[in-house]
């Protein structure tokens, strides 16, 4: 079975890098800057930002539905990335990381969840797909529990 793994759209964010760091507090938003590699993953490009480059750190609502499981949490996005949206494809900053993964349905309920290794992600997304109720999957790193990605059937 196919399916689509999606970063967040950046222009949703795009005001956010011109925001003085006070204007961002007001938003429960920060700067932040790298200082170590593969800590600071980037939910747009679905990429890992290098020691040194910039992001904002920010509260996100990742499911909005109006359900019990609406929820939010933080989330780095850097300047200027481009949406990872590929089909059949995991990016490597999953593959490197413990993950967390929410099945939901049409109406935002939540029809199953599970943990994998990012290197054994494909199986568990073929699994939960395979239910027809589901319609569609929030991967969430399990360590920290933000977040992550969206997968969708194709």
């Amino acid at each position: 079975m196919s399916f689509r793994i999606s970063g967040l759209h950046a222009a949703q964010f795009a005001e956010l890098f011109q925001l003085s760091d006070e204007a961002l507090a007001g938003r429960r938003a920060m700067r932040v800057v790298a200082d170590h590699a593969h800590g600071y993953p980037c939910r747009i490009s679905l990429t890992d930002a290098e020691p040194g480059q910039e992001l904002i750190l920010l509260n996100y609502q990742h499911q909005d539905a109006d359900t019990p499981y609406r929820a939010s949490h933080a989330i780095y996005i850097r300047e200027g990335e481009q949406r990872y949206d590929e089909v059949d494809a995991v990016p490597e900053q999953l593959r490197r990381r413990l993950l967390s993964v929410r099945a939901f349905d049409g109406a935002g309920m939540l029809r199953d969840a599970d943990v994998t290794a990012g290197t054994e992600l494909e199986p568990l997304i073929e699994r939960m797909l395979a239910n027809q109720e589901v319609a569609y999957l929030h991967i969430h790193m399990a360590r920290h529990g933000c977040y992550a990605a969206r997968v969708d059937r194709v």
